[in-house]
């Protein structure tokens, strides 16, 4: 007999493979019915295609207190023109909200500006985009991907932080390595911000959902705290949460409470009126395909929420949820 949990669990890791496969992802921006219908599902949880949404999402969650991080999706990219026009857009992005004077983070993967084609070219990205961001007191953050790309997207984040110090990183409590990489990025003085990690990783190099990775989780955010770091605790796992709070983490300097944008705006409307400092992470572009499946893989129950926002008549406005 099959179990819901081991029933999820299944259906979570379908949904990883499906999310990697490019020809069902070219299926799906190839015929427009499907796009459109998805493209509702996305909508709890991607701001829009443009850059726009994202800005106007931002400030109004920015209004209500609330800080934020602005990322425009993107990985993988497969030519120096498309790498040169995500770096062209997210240096667009940090202007736009200098000019209009909006406090966010702007984050990216490596892989959108070049380090899937050279990593030369993403450091080079990297450093102009930082230059750019220092002088408009915007802090930029690096996101992890796959593990096979851990030690690239490491190396290049640490020549970067040699020269500007405004780039934080993301590091994975999934990966068995995190605790090593932790004490070795010591010296940096970038924020960390800690996920569990949505990609499927083999056994040997990965803990899967569990209790035990709740207890990595926290251990590093110790750890962390210990060596100096300033920490965003990016999680909606409320035991996590609970147990950062309880530890009284949360009120070390620079640390906060980092959630992803349509999800449980419940939780970080009841973290931000107890005091506790929150951050929204929104994302923009046409790139949604992937995220919307990490976003379902990583809690199977926002299937349901997928098929009753894609028969919705109305459209879904996430910011509203948010107090």
């Amino acid at each position: 007999m099959v179990t819901t949990t081991n029933l999820e669990k299944k259906f979570a890791e379908a949904m990883k493979s499906i999310a990697r496969r490019a020809d069902v992802k070219t299926y799906v921006e190839q015929t427009p019915a499907i796009y459109q219908l998805l493209q509702r599902a996305a909508a709890k949880y991607v701001t829009g295609e443009k850059r726009e949404d994202g800005l106007e999402a931002g400030r109004q969650l920015a209004d209500k207190g609330y800080a934020i991080s602005l990322e425009y999706i993107g990985e993988n990219t497969a030519d120096v023109q498309a790498c040169e026009a995500a770096a062209l857009e997210l240096s667009l992005l940090v202007h736009a909200l200098a000019e209009r004077g909006i406090p966010a983070r702007v984050s990216f993967d490596l892989s959108h500006i070049g380090l899937s084609l050279d990593g030369n070219l993403a450091y080079m990205n990297l450093t102009a985009l930082a230059a750019l961001a220092r002088q408009a007191g915007i802090e930029l953050f690096v996101s992890m991907e796959e593990s096979a790309k851990t030690d690239a997207i490491l190396a290049i984040y640490e020549r970067a932080t040699s020269a500007y110090a405004n780039i934080g990183i993301t590091l994975q409590a999934q990966l068995k390595r995190t605790a090593q990489d932790l004490n070795a990025l010591q010296p940096i003085p970038g924020r960390i911000r800690i996920v569990k990690g949505a990609y499927q990783e083999p056994e040997q190099l990965a803990i899967p959902r569990s209790s035990a990775l709740n207890e990595r989780y926290v251990q590093l955010v110790e750890q962390a705290i210990r060596i100096g770091h300033r920490v965003s605790i990016a999680t909606h796992d409320e035991s996590v949460i609970d147990e950062v709070i309880k530890r009284g983490w949360i009120h070390e300097p620079g640390v906060e409470f980092e959630l992803l944008y349509g999800i449980r705006p419940d939780l970080s409307s009841r973290l931000k009126k107890a005091g506790y400092p929150v951050r929204v992470y929104l994302t923009y572009g046409r790139e949604w395909y992937l995220y919307l499946c990490h976003r379902i893989a990583e809690y199977p129950p926002n299937l349901f929420q997928a098929l009753l926002d894609i028969t919705s008549t109305g459209k879904a406005d996430p910011v509203l949820e948010y107090e």
